[in-house]
């Protein structure tokens, strides 16, 4: 009998917990979960349409715009310079940069002008028998003859047997090759054709020269050139007298600069088109590096932004009532760093540095400023 009321309990006290378990089940509430509202914090530029110029930057090393090679046409010894004949001497336009000897080769000279003269005075009795008319002009010419100086030009005839007699006593043939002979001794002699420098020498005074020899380098140091190499999907950019702003790699000096040579054909291993920039500078030196920014052209109504805040390369975030939307944009120019777009109206708040997991519709607070970097463009802040 007690083991009968025993296990009668038992099953009362299982029964009792199984509808008691179920009861609470059934009767209980479970609290919603409070969700705090996340809004990032933003950064906006007030976009204002307005005229940019397009510029591309390049580089390139300084190189003097005129340069003459010095070598000798004469053989000789180096007689005498109007300065030092040093590297970095400087030297005025008109001085003589380079003298060889030639008193031999002026001997030469001289002694054709003498037969020269004899050969006119040949043939005066001639003239005065057969041809009286032209022994005037002749004898004129004979007594101008110096032996000393170049020879005069050869008087004009009118007749032809004149012209004939005059070129059968072998007297042209006679004058031009004492004119040739003339033009070479004016070579003994190198002139500086401009004010310059020079930055090769290969001789000294009192030294060899021959033929065909190399001297040096002289350069006009009043103006230089920079050679810049641009990709050539800017070649319609490219025109010349367009403005160009130089400046060194430190960044300490610039200079304004123009263009004036744009080649037409394109590197092939490249694939750019070179551009020469006139520049003048009294710091300036042959073999600089400058960096260049040449103005292309101008954009009407349009804005300059980084290329990082580009989406797809056709879309902008921007903020409208505190939430963000993405905009259509049209880029016109693309360089390194920045995009030149069109498309966006005046007074649109453009977002100015990214954020990370941005979607269109996002709720955003816009902050106070917009200078303080890319790591608090995306701060979070707690709202109850």
């Amino acid at each position: 009998m007690r083991k009968i009321v025993l296990i009668i309990l038992g099953l009362i006290l299982v029964a009792g917990s199984y509808f008691g378990a179920q009861t609470i089940i059934e009767n209980k509430k479970i609290p919603k979960p409070k969700i705090d509202k996340i809004v990032k914090t933003v950064f906006v530029e007030t976009a204002f349409n307005k005229v940019i110029p397009i510029t591309i930057s390049s580089n390139g090393t300084v190189i003097a715009k005129n340069r003459l090679e010095l070598y000798a046409e004469n053989q000789g010894i180096f007689n005498s310079s109007a300065q030092n004949f040093k590297v970095g001497q400087e030297y005025r336009r008109g001085q003589t940069l380079l003298s060889i000897d030639a008193s031999e080769f002026y001997a030469s000279v001289q002694a054709a002008r003498s037969d020269f003269k004899n050969l006119v005075t040949s043939i005066m009795p001639d003239l005065r028998l057969d041809y009286p008319e032209a022994f005037p002009v002749w004898d004129r010419y004979l007594s101008a003859l110096d032996i000393e100086n170049s020879l005069p030009e050869l008087p004009a005839t009118t007749s032809e047997k004149v012209n004939y007699f005059i070129t059968g006593r072998g007297l042209q043939g006679s004058y031009y090759n004492i004119k040739n002979l003339e033009n070479r001794l004016g070579k003994f002699r190198i002139t500086a054709p401009y004010t310059g420098v020079l930055t090769e020498v290969l001789v000294t005074k009192g030294a060899l020269i021959r033929q065909g020899q190399k001297l040096g380098e002289f350069i006009d140091t009043s103006v230089f050139e920079v050679e810049l190499s641009v990709a050539k999907q800017y070649s319609d950019l490219l025109k010349k007298g367009n403005s160009v702003a130089l400046e060194t790699i430190d960044g300490k000096e610039t200079f304004n600069g123009k263009v004036i040579r744009v080649s037409e054909s394109i590197d092939q291993a490249s694939q750019t088109i070179k551009v020469f920039v006139e520049v003048k500078g009294a710091t300036i030196k042959e073999g600089m590096y400058l960096q260049a920014a040449l103005d292309a052209r101008k954009e009407d109504n349009a804005i300059r932004i980084s290329r990082k805040l580009l989406i797809n390369e056709k879309q902008l975030f921007v903020v409208r009532d505190s939430v963000l939307a993405l905009i259509e944009v049209n880029p016109v120019y693309f360089s390194t760093k920045d995009v030149v777009i069109k498309g966006v109206p005046d007074g649109t708040q453009i977002v100015s540095q990214n954020i990370p997991g941005a979607y269109p519709g996002m709720l955003v607070k816009i902050g106070n400023s917009s200078s303080n970097g890319e790591d608090s463009a995306a701060q979070q802040t707690d709202s109850n």
